[in-house]
């Protein structure tokens, strides 16, 4: 092996000047993410589902939905959120990371968009199924005070369950979340 080949890492020469460009700029946003105003969260909440199903042995979707979650708002701007969703009828479980960017209206009122990606359990029929979710998610926060808050939230997710003559098309959520922070 070569002494040039022992300076690849990942396919890049690690010699190049655009590597240590690269090393620089992320050493920096690393240093300014240690010095942004980080707030934790932890949350549990309650919705309405519907899940679009398609086939033969489709069944009806509708059917309250059980969450929690947990995350950080990093510069009161932007909020990453680990989610687990629970919903009774055929024993869906959704776990998901999603990022909100978080627009403020004023000190107490923020609205958000953004997107998330996980997995889905789903057991239809005597069928399960883990599959890849993605989608998007809208809403509205309002900071109580500054230990709790509560979202209200619109999720469209797609699912990629297709077991049995069934097909999940389309999850859609509104969701009302109670925020504890600390």
């Amino acid at each position: 092996m070569s002494v040039k080949a022992c300076y690849k890492l990942f396919g890049v020469d690690v010699l190049s000047p655009l590597f240590y460009a690269f090393l620089m700029l992320l050493m920096g946003g690393y240093s300014s993410f240690l010095s942004a105003k980080t707030d934790y969260f932890v949350g549990a909440g309650v919705g309405y589902q519907e899940d679009k199903l398609d086939g033969a042995n489709s069944e009806n979707g509708e059917d309250a939905t059980v969450l929690f979650n947990g995350g950080l708002i990093i510069n009161s701007e932007h909020r990453v959120t680990a989610t687990y969703s629970y919903k009774d009828k055929f024993s869906q479980s959704l776990f998901f990371a999603s990022y909100d960017y978080l627009y403020g209206i004023n000190n107490n009122m923020s609205l958000n968009g953004g997107f998330l990606l996980g997995v889905g359990y789903n057991d239809i029929s005597n069928e399960s199924s883990m599959d890849f979710i993605r989608g998007l998610q809208v809403g509205t926060s309002y900071h109580i005070n500054k230990d709790w808050s509560a979202d209200l939230t619109y999720r469209y997710i797609h699912q990629d369950y297709e077991e049995e003559d069934v097909e999940i098309d389309d999850t859609q959520q509104v969701v009302i979340m109670a925020n504890y922070h600390f």
